[in-house]
């Protein structure tokens, strides 16, 4: 496995950033400033980030927790240990989805079990199709079971089968 410092981390590469206070930042010297106004300190251990933009970051995908209601165009600070980047066009199967029915939101995430793992691109593009599955249910109500059955039906298919969403929802035809 590839590892990451300061001099490639912006290179292809998924992380999740956890939120921190600004405060933290206050003490540290900018280290780097880019041309759309993201600052990054670097330490031993990882990298801070204050930013007003996340998710696909030039050519890579990088994720913020811990904020509830999550403001794109607001500056924010996130802190990423340089284990926690991964390459995005790495073969290796070390990523699952979280799915929360009940609020029909769809998460990456690293877990500890080892059943249900996919690499990166394959993860996003499982995850697009069940936040699909969630979104389009106008075609389902012309099934006999209920939407929210139907749902967790596809999604299980989706998430253990090599199907896509288009054969799933055929075979159900």
């Amino acid at each position: 496995m590839r590892k990451y410092d300061k001099t490639n981390f912006f290179k292809h590469t998924y992380c999740q950033f956890e939120y921190k206070e600004l405060s933290v930042l206050q003490e540290e010297n900018i280290h780097f400033k880019s041309k759309s106004g993201s600052s990054y300190v670097y330490t031993e251990k990882g990298v801070y980030r204050y930013s007003n933009h996340w998710g696909r970051v030039a050519n890579c995908r990088w994720k913020l927790n811990g904020i509830a209601k999550y403001q794109n165009q607001n500056y924010y600070v996130g802190y990423a240990k340089w284990a926690d980047f991964y390459s995005l066009t790495s073969e290796a199967k070390l990523f699952g989805l979280k799915i929360d029915f009940e609020t029909k939101k769809v998460e990456v995430y690293k877990p500890e079990r080892k059943d249900q793992l996919f690499n990166l691109t394959v993860v996003f593009k499982k995850k697009k199709e069940v936040e699909e599955v969630f979104k389009n249910t106008k075609w389902m109500q012309y099934h006999e079971e209920e939407v929210e059955v139907l749902q967790e039906k596809i999604i299980k298919q989706i998430l253990t089968s090599n199907k896509s969403l288009r054969e799933i929802k055929l075979e159900l035809s």
